[in-house]
């Protein structure tokens, strides 16, 4: 494993337990979280289905039960993958295609639940443990550093958030860390099949998530740097691997300049307190997050953003052990720069600085949250724990002092001890803060479920979709297209109205001659009082 002396016998143990726990956390619950908004779009894609496909199946049937919702989410016999990738490139060209055609063929192989679906994140994610510990020897040969990497990326809060999701984050964590050991080793081998793989590497990222991009810029920052800005011959090759890597992403690159039309809640404002708010708590997500779960305000469904003074305020302490986190990943970054060879320290620092640098400047410049989304800076995290676990190998290693050594085993020791707490709460949760505007959907879910014969109406098609994995499969769904006010069926016991336009409320209170009342503020769901009466 690493040094065979009696002193690391604790540590190896303590590691082995670590990946153990990391790889339960992974699978722990994995079908009872919330299935919330983004992933039921993955089910749209691997179904081969665009957005507007999806709005007329379901609107053009009337009344349908839950159970024939979730039908038209399901892999179609009648759409291939070119549907799939043809659906991505008209809909939501942003999201580039390889997670989605692998997860459409493993969906084919082991069913359509949505164990099945988030297993496949899972199963990636373990990929992670063998890359990061590669990439630490081509950074610094020692075995040691790579063995701690691996505990602080299984045991990472992020890391395990996203392994349980049905997104591409997992893929590309493992794009970034394979493509960063391609060109590491073309760089110190140089020859022509070193670069060749680091071409195929580069292309497998760039179709993996969009955001490849900016770590390879950070790749292209890496080589400027080392070859001190001169044209050599490492610089030549690598400026040709490079065009080639981006010329088979150009037919992509077309399809998004063609279609791609923006994200519009990502350029919503936030005061520049709450940017250096949510900047310190992201950064603790690398080691650290239990923040969910003690208050009912914790994110603003209609505006997409956090409620920062409850993220906060959930626990006195939260605060202070981010301010002894962001202590750690400074003195790493200053130990880094002291003893780490020069190729490893400038290669860290650039993954961990450009992706978070290119989201800051445009937020601080033309204003929006780009730089406040933690599933953007997964480089950063990344980058993040390889300097962490530089710091905490070097001085295991070092046993000229006792007494710091000492201090160092209790630092270790905290730092994954934070990431098995952290992890450990977040597996009991049915929700958690990386649900964004699903947060509230199960409590909804279990509000409707109560009543015997409901009936829910909602113009919001996605938002049905992730309510149909909650309800009971007898609950019926009538979907409308705005602003149509449709006339109420009999015979059910509640009609309850989901994520209602203005215009909507309005419409059914005057049509109904009876008036909404709110039954969950932050879920957005109403009920037709007139229905309650009929009931009594």
């Amino acid at each position: 494993m690493f040094q065979q002396k009696p002193y690391f016998t604790w540590l190896k143990i303590f590691i082995a337990i670590t990946l153990i726990l990391g790889i339960c956390f992974r699978f722990i619950n994995i079908d009872r979280k919330v299935y919330w908004y983004d992933e039921t779009i993955t089910s749209l894609r691997i179904a081969s289905y665009t957005r507007g496909e999806f709005d007329d199946l379901i609107l053009n049937t009337g009344t349908i039960t839950v159970e024939k919702l979730r039908q038209y989410q399901e892999i179609n016999s009648e759409k291939n993958t070119i549907n799939l990738i043809s659906s991505l490139a008209r809909d939501n060209p942003e999201h580039v295609p390889i997670y989605f055609v692998l997860l459409r063929w493993w969906v084919k192989l082991f069913g359509n639940s949505v164990a099945v679906i988030r297993n496949f994140s899972a199963i990636t994610s373990l990929l992670i443990f063998p890359c990061i510990y590669w990439l630490c020897r081509e950074l610094f040969g020692k075995s040691l550093v790579g063995w701690l990497a691996i505990s602080l990326a299984a045991i990472s809060p992020i890391l395990v958030l996203y392994a349980q999701e049905a997104r591409a984050y997992t893929l590309f964590s493992v794009a970034v860390l394979l493509s960063s050991i391609a060109l590491l080793r073309a760089m110190r081998i140089n020859s022509k099949r070193t670069w060749k793989i680091y071409i195929v590497s580069l292309i497998f990222a760039l179709y993996t998530n969009l955001f490849s991009v900016l770590v390879a810029f950070s790749h292209g920052l890496y080589v400027i740097l080392i070859e001190k800005f001169k044209l050599t011959q490492k610089f030549k090759a690598y400026l040709l691997a490079s065009l080639y890597g981006f010329l088979g992403f150009l037919p992509w690159l077309i399809l998004i300049i063609t279609h791609f039309d923006g994200i519009s809640w990502i350029s919503k404002n936030l005061p520049l307190s709450n940017l250096f708010k949510r900047w310190f708590i992201n950064l603790g997500f690398t080691f650290f997050d239990i923040q969910v779960g003690s208050s009912e305000r914790l994110f603003d469904v209609k505006t997409l953003v956090f409620d920062n003074n409850a993220l906060l305020q959930l626990n006195t302490i939260w605060p202070y052990i981010l301010a002894l986190v962001l202590i750690l990943v400074i003195y790493s970054i200053y130990f880094l720069l002291k003893n780490a060879p020069r190729q490893a320290t400038i290669f860290i620092l650039t993954l961990m600085a450009v992706t978070p640098v290119c989201l800051i400047i445009p937020d601080l410049i033309s204003g929006g949250q780009r730089s406040t989304i933690p599933r953007y800076l997964i480089p950063a995290y990344l980058g993040i724990q390889l300097s962490v676990a530089y710091l905490l190998g070097t001085k295991l290693s070092d046993l000229t002092n006792q007494i710091q050594h000492k201090f160092w085993q209790v630092v270790t020791i905290t730092v994954i001890s934070l990431g098995i707490i952290s992890c450990g709460i977040s597996s009991q949760a049915e929700t958690w803060w990386n649900k964004y505007s699903s947060y509230y959907d199960a409590q909804v879910a279990k509000i409707i479920n109560q009543t015997s014969q409901p009936l829910i109406i909602s113009n919001h098609s996605g938002r049905l979709a992730i309510l149909g994995y909650m309800l009971r499969p007898d609950v019926k769904i009538l979907f409308i297209e705005e602003p149509e006010v449709p006339k109420v069926p009999k015979g059910f016991s509640d009609v309850f109205i989901f994520r209602p336009q203005w215009s909507l409320i309005s419409g059914l209170e005057k049509q109904e001659n009876s008036p909404l009342e709110l039954v969950h503020n932050r879920g957005e769901l109403w009920i037709l009082t007139k229905s309650k009466q009929e009931q009594n």
